[in-house]
C-alpha cells in the first residue's frame, strides 16, 4: 500500500472481485484487467446479474448519445442504471453480448421530479396515437415537451437498439374525451416505442418507453438462457 500526496491512498495488488490489478510503474500508478488459470465462478444468480448488466450498458451506449434527462441521482449514468436493472434480464451469447440492446416497455428514459405522464399506445379517430393521462386545465405551457423513440433494429449480427428525440409543440396535442393525445402513424409501428418527457428548468418526469414490441422476448427463455451460459463456460454451483 503506498501513499501519494496528490492522489490520495493506493492500494497496490489485485482487487480479485472487481478483476483488476494495480501496481506502479515508472512512478505511475497503472491498472490493467487480471489474468488468473482459475475457473470464473459462473453461478445462475451471477450469470443473470452480469447478462443484465451487460445489456444496461448496451442501452445506456445509445441512449446517452440522446442526452436523456435523470435527475434523481449523482449522474446520470447511475441514475439510468439503478432503474434499468429492473428490466427482464436477457441472455444473448458471448460474441454479441457487447452488441445486442433490446427495446421493452418500461425502458426508462428520464427520472425527475415533475409528476409522470401515463401514457399508452391507441388508435384515435382512425389514427394511431400516444395518449396521455394530462387532462384540459392540466397542461403547463411553461413546460417543454420532448418525444423520445427507441427503435428496434434487427440488422447484422445482434439486435439493437437506437434512440432519438424531438421536441414537441404543444400546438401538435389534442384534446380527446378530455386527455390530451399526440397522433402520428409512427405510433403504429410495432419496431419502435415512445415516450413523452415533461421539463421544466432542470427537472423533468420520470417516463419509460411504451412499446408493442417484443422482440426480447426470444432472449428471455431457458433456451436462450443456457445457450448463452454455455457460450461463457457453462454455469458452476
Amino acid at each position: 500500500m503506498k501513499y501519494s500526496k496528490t492522489k490520495g491512498l493506493v492500494m497496490i495488488g489485485s482487487l480479485r472481485s472487481a478483476g483488476l490489478t494495480t501496481y506502479m510503474r515508472q512512478g505511475k500508478v497503472v491498472t490493467r484487467v487480471s489474468q488468473s488459470a482459475e475457473r470464473r465462478s459462473n453461478t445462475l444468480a451471477q450469470f443473470r446479474q452480469r447478462q443484465r448488466m451487460r445489456h444496461t450498458l448496451a442501452l445506456w451506449t445509445t441512449l446517452r448519445q440522446c442526452e436523456p434527462t435523470f435527475t434523481q441521482r449523482a449522474t446520470a449514468y447511475t441514475n439510468f442504471m439503478s432503474l434499468a436493472n429492473r428490466l427482464p434480464v436477457v441472455y444473448v451469447v458471448r460474441p454479441l453480448m457487447e452488441q445486442a440492446s433490446f427495446l421493452m416497455p418500461g425502458l426508462p428514459v428520464s427520472d425527475g421530479v415533475l409528476p409522470s405522464i401515463g401514457q399508452e399506445l391507441a388508435v384515435v379517430d382512425g389514427e394511431a396515437a400516444l395518449v396521455t393521462s394530462m387532462r384540459a386545465g392540466e397542461a403547463d405551457t411553461e413546460a417543454e415537451l420532448w418525444l423520445y423513440c427507441g427503435e428496434q433494429r434487427d440488422e447484422g449480427p445482434a439486435p439493437r437498439v437506437w434512440f432519438s428525440k424531438r421536441r414537441v409543440s404543444w400546438l401538435e396535442l389534442s384534446l380527446v374525451e378530455g386527455r390530451y393525445v399526440l397522433k402520428d402513424e409512427a405510433f403504429a409501428d410495432d419496431m419502435r416505442g415512445w415516450a413523452l418527457v415533461m421539463v421544466k428548468g432542470g427537472r423533468c418526469s420520470s417516463q419509460g418507453l411504451v412499446t408493442r414490441c417484443r422482440l426480447y422476448e426470444r432472449f428471455t427463455t431457458e433456451e436462450a438462457l443456457r445457450a448463452s451460459a454455455e457460450s461463457y463456460g457453462g454455469l458452476t454451483e
